[in-house]
């Protein structure tokens, strides 16, 4: 568990589908975990630039910025071709966001077998709060969701708060 006192790294994780029943209510919610980890410490958050969740996390990080200026957005991103397949307004979404970051990297140039897999255990490394919406079992959210507790981070699932 992180104090108070500390400056934290959050990592977000989640699933590229979102129901639509929450995704009117998940940015407003999000925004609001994001601000109390903030009044903690939290300076950096990290995503990974999929469809659903990480995109929606990057948005709110980039509206919050307007109000708390001093955080930053790191992308770790899977490769340089990830949107290979994706419809034109998700890629001019997700190239907006490269655009606003303070920080990218790639895992790797193209497309590989692991590429994901690593993605996700650097989103993890460095972190102390990973911040996630976990639906259910299986895929590389309930991967990073597990990697995050055994690596001692603390762990918000946003899916709980909204099942509340």
């Amino acid at each position: 568990m992180v104090t108070d006192s500390e400056i934290m790294t959050v990592c977000f994780t989640g699933h590229r589908s979102i129901p639509k029943k929450c995704a009117f209510v998940l940015p407003g919610l999000l925004k609001c975990e994001i601000e109390k980890l903030i009044t903690r410490g939290a300076r950096k958050f990290r995503t990974g630039g999929a469809i659903g969740f990480d995109t929606v996390a990057a948005l709110c990080v980039l509206e919050l910025k307007e109000k708390y200026p001093h955080i930053e957005l790191d992308l770790i991103l899977p490769c340089k071709d990830q949107t290979r397949g994706w419809n034109q307004p998700s890629i001019k979404t997700y190239e907006y966001i490269i655009a606003a970051a303070d920080r990218v990297e790639y895992v790797s140039e193209h497309f590989t077998s692991w590429c994901m897999h690593e993605r996700n255990r650097r989103l993890v490394r460095g972190s102390q709060v990973c911040v996630a919406y976990l639906a259910h079992s299986g895929g590389g959210t309930a991967y990073t969701y597990a990697f995050a507790l055994e690596n001692g981070l603390e762990v918000i699932n946003i899916y709980d708060i909204l099942e509340e």
